[in-house]
């Protein structure tokens, strides 16, 4: 444990921060199982509404820095495949 004040407080931040970080890429995973159920089961409109909820959020999630940038580009682009190939 740090003896610097200045430290323990930084120490703090992380952890609420990694706290935060871990709840977001939780509802993250969540919201992209949704969409790959909605397909799976042929549901269309489903998959669109999923995939549409999960796309905000991955854009949510890269500006707020909890994902990068093209990590969530790449992760949107898959939802939104999965999602079209029910309606074809």
């Amino acid at each position: 444990m740090a003896n610097i004040k200045s430290q323990k407080k930084r120490n703090i931040q992380n952890e609420k921060r990694h706290q935060r970080n871990v709840a977001t890429k939780s509802a993250l995973k969540t919201s992209t199982k949704r969409v790959h159920t909605a397909a799976a089961a042929g549901d269309a409109d489903e998959a669109t509404t999923a995939q549409l909820e999960a796309a905000r959020a991955l854009d949510k999630a890269a500006s707020r820095g909890i994902l990068h940038k093209k990590t969530a580009a790449r992760r949107k682009s898959r939802l939104a495949k999965a999602a079209n190939a029910t309606t074809a």
